[in-house]
């Protein structure tokens, strides 16, 4: 059965991720720095020092083939498709390898914006429709992870 990691430093769906993997009778993971730490019933949490990146390269180092990962990290997504893991936003959105290398560009045009003293806009407040579209597709998401995993076996 795959496992469910959360890149859990700031992401909005913790609770929802753990309620619904749980219902599946996944294992959960939380990945936290030291500045973000939290305990969830349900859930193993590991905690990393606080650095740049460091979180990303623990749970990339624990995603095993047809793990599901939920990061809003671009750089994150990409390493764990690298690793025939599955990847998920906080807003549902599926990261393929079909539209990874887009999203990286953005991610890149964004930095330089921002070198260059310029301004991004930050996400809109979340609804409640949000965690709705997020669990909508979390679900069908686990679906096909362990209908792809049945299949292996």
């Amino acid at each position: 059965m795959p496992n469910v990691l959360i890149d859990a430093d700031g992401c909005p769906v913790v609770d929802l991720t753990i309620q619904v993997a749980i219902q599946f009778g996944l294992k959960v993971m939380l990945i936290c720095d030291t500045a973000h730490l939290m305990q969830r019933e349900g859930a193993e949490t590991i905690t990393v020092s606080k650095g740049a990146d460091a979180v990303d390269f623990v749970l990339v180092n624990r995603v095993k083939k047809g793990d599901i990962v939920v990061t809003q990290d671009y750089g994150l997504a990409a390493m764990v498709l690298a690793k025939n893991g599955y990847a998920i936003d906080q807003n549902g959105r599926y990261y393929t390898p079909e539209n990874i290398d887009q999203l990286l560009g953005f991610r890149h045009v964004a930095k330089k914006a921002r070198q260059a003293g310029g301004r991004m806009k930050g996400p809109k407040k979340r609804q409640r429709e949000d965690d709705a579209l997020f669990e909508e597709r979390f679900v069908r998401l686990l679906k096909q992870a362990v209908a792809n995993e049945n299949k292996v076996e």
